[in-house]
């Protein structure tokens, strides 16, 4: 159960950008025989540099068990059992250092699929990190956070059908399963219906609140009815991320009546923003298009993040920030808050006595950082669709 009086958590997804090196998983192709007790061994150094950097929340890799739900790879499927003594090790050290943990299963994972082998599959993974979840030992705090799924050309059917997937879930999945409203297919009052007839709790994604609203809910509102939704001491959490607002790079072939135009010195026609002329003996271009709502920014806006959480006032939740910076985002964000918003900072335990390290933190990231640039498993406009791809891919 949680204190009440533990400051509000920032935590962040999966892949560390502050240290070259730190894996979030065992990478290896299945040759090579990956094995959950390697991910254990790279997400334990996580936990180390969680510490030093006094970031208390963290989401699991989805393939932290490398094949352990792979229908034709059944050499994998006792992964998670034979690992029970590394779990149970890892959630020792994750509660003493205070960390709390969740999974956020792939988009692949559709409970809502008018497929039953396909529901089926998607409840073998969520099962199987339900149990990796309790092998750990972890409260229920830590939990899987899922979406509605895919349309399937009937938006009410299929809303209507993920109770009828969640129904099928075993009891340990229950337990730990939340549902996230999403920005291109399920809205916060989508997710708000399903609650009202599973009861399963809620999570708030502040970014997919703003791309897809179309019932105009109140958001203060909302997010107290989310919340409303959870056990009674446990606390919930959030999703926040700023939108990206950069012009996106897509590289795109050169046609061959472009390739004679630039041969022959004469001005493309085309009305693509190009990021350097059309060289004639090139084949491909870089154009330049404006950005996509639903992209995560690599950082945090502080006066977006700041103006939110003065919204929330008097509202407890953690946060997990979904800035493709990861770690360093928070490293850049916990400085700013104070500088511009204190009393925001005060609620995550920052206080103007941690000043001097967290500006020296903040100074160090001059040195330079990354950014991941894959899409996240929350940037819905970015991501595959996920009906589509699991369907091709079975």
């Amino acid at each position: 159960m949680t204190d009440p009086t533990r400051p509000l958590r920032l935590g962040f997804p999966v892949k560390v950008m502050g240290v070259p090196g730190l894996k979030g998983n065992d990478t290896r192709r299945w040759q090579k025989d990956p094995h959950l007790k390697c991910s254990l061994e790279h997400v334990d150094k996580i936990l180390d540099h969680l510490k030093k950097v006094e970031i208390d929340m963290y989401r699991l890799s989805s393939d932290l068990a490398p094949y352990a739900t792979h229908p034709d790879m059944p050499q994998f499927h006792k992964m998670v059992e034979e690992s029970d003594a590394e779990l149970a090790a890892f959630g020792k050290k994750a509660r003493e250092l205070d960390i709390r943990l969740s999974f956020h299963p792939s988009q692949f994972v559709l409970l809502n699929s008018p497929d039953p082998e396909l529901t089926r599959k998607s409840i073998w993974d969520l099962s199987s990190q339900a149990e990796m979840l309790d092998r750990m030992g972890c409260g229920p705090e830590a939990v899987l956070v899922t979406h509605v799924g895919g349309v399937y050309d009937d938006r009410e059917a299929s809303r209507a059908r993920w109770l009828e997937g969640y129904a099928q879930c075993p009891e340990h999945v229950k337990r730990r399963l939340v549902l996230e409203n999403d920005d291109i297919r399920f809205s916060a009052a989508d997710v708000l219906w399903i609650t009202e007839r599973c009861g399963v709790p809620c999570v708030f994604d502040y970014q997919h609140f703003w791309c897809l609203n179309p019932e105009r809910l109140d958001m203060r509102d909302t997010l107290e009815r989310f919340l409303a939704t959870w056990p009674g001491g446990v606390r919930p959490k959030i999703h926040f991320s700023s939108p990206r607002t950069e012009l996106r790079e897509l590289k795109r072939k050169i046609t061959p009546k472009q390739r004679e135009a630039a041969l022959a010195g004469k001005a493309s026609r085309s009305k693509e923003l190009t990021k350097a002329p059309v060289k004639a003996t090139a084949r491909v271009k870089t154009v330049l298009v404006p950005p996509i709502w639903t992209g995560h920014s690599d950082f945090t806006n502080p006066f977006e993040f700041a103006t939110f959480m003065r919204m929330a006032e008097g509202l407890e939740f953690d946060v997990m920030m979904e800035g493709k910076a990861k770690d360093v985002s928070i490293i850049k964000l916990r400085p700013d808050l104070l500088r511009f918003a204190p009393d925001v900072a005060a609620r995550f335990g920052i206080y103007p006595d941690d000043a001097d390290e967290l500006f020296a933190e903040e100074k160090a990231l001059e040195s330079g950082v990354g950014a991941d640039e894959e899409a996240d498993v929350d940037e819905g406009g970015l991501a595959p669709e996920p009906e589509r791809e699991r369907e091709a891919a079975e």
